[in-house]
């Protein structure tokens, strides 16, 4: 072997590495016409995130909005190489849509939100801080200490409520808000489980079968807040929350029980 070329490939290797970092932590962004807070969003998660010593990846996952959402983070994603877009066609729905990030973020931690900024981007440094000592999983949380909901009507605060306490009853008291959809985890932690779920159940079974896995689940305290711009994607009316409580209901029983319904 010539000594010369060896050295030669090991500084280009070095070269590439350093140009093309692996970044530490992945935040998926799964959208569907947000186009009045997709721009908000990218910016505020990345100046959240801006101090942070790791590489950071933003992946903006949208099932082609009619609203021009995945143009927005297209063009973001051209002036930020952190950003970057998966535009399904072909493809619908919240959980699909994690998991596509899931398999397909370059950090070794994954993280996501909703994207209505009703979750702030700032407290991502308080989940990565769990991590970081230690926890395999860390949740916004509403319902510990510090916490509060002020994002949605009494109807709706009140279903998460009774939702959440029946998950504790049923599952457990370790977990305060079971339906969180704030998180970031070790990568790792999906070798063995995949999202599962219609909607907010996903979160439900994920951290059921994470903590029977043998997961360290830590929960960080965050205000919800008001949707800034958009339509809301959850239930507006009290028949509205009771038609999708129906799969929330089928998701504890199955994990209690390991029954369908």
């Amino acid at each position: 072997m010539n000594p010369s070329l060896s050295t030669t490939d090991s500084t280009v290797a070095n070269v590439i590495e350093q140009v093309e970092p692996v970044p530490q932590v992945t935040i998926v962004l799964p959208t569907y016409n947000e186009a009045g807070n997709i721009n908000k969003l990218i910016r505020r998660t990345l100046t959240a995130l801006n101090s942070y010593p790791g590489d950071i990846e933003l992946m903006v996952v949208d099932d082609d909005s009619p609203d021009g959402t995945w143009q927005l983070a297209a063009a973001a994603a051209k002036v930020d190489s952190r950003v970057r877009l998966i535009h399904r066609r072909d493809e619908r729905g919240l959980t699909s849509a994690l998991n596509r990030g899931i398999r397909e973020a370059q950090g070794q931690w994954v993280g996501w939100m909703d994207c209505d900024m009703s979750m702030p981007p700032e407290d991502w440094p308080h989940l990565i801080e769990a991590l970081n000592n230690g926890a395999d999983v860390a949740i916004g949380s509403r319902y510990v200490s510090g916490g509060s909901d002020v994002a949605h009507t009494f109807t709706g605060r009140l279903f998460s409520r009774v939702i959440n306490i029946w998950a504790g009853l049923m599952l457990g008291w370790s977990i305060k808000d079971y339906t969180s959809g704030f998180v970031l985890a070790r990568k790792s932690v999906f070798d063995e489980l995949t999202l599962q779920g219609d909607y907010g159940e996903y979160c439900i079974d994920l951290l059921y079968r994470a903590k029977q896995a043998g997961c360290t689940i830590v929960e960080v305290p965050y205000v919800c807040v008001p949707r800034m711009a958009g339509e809301s994607k959850t239930a507006q009316n009290a028949w509205g929350y009771l038609k999708r409580g129906v799969n929330y209901v089928k998701t504890l029983f199955h994990l209690r029980f390991g029954l369908n319904s």
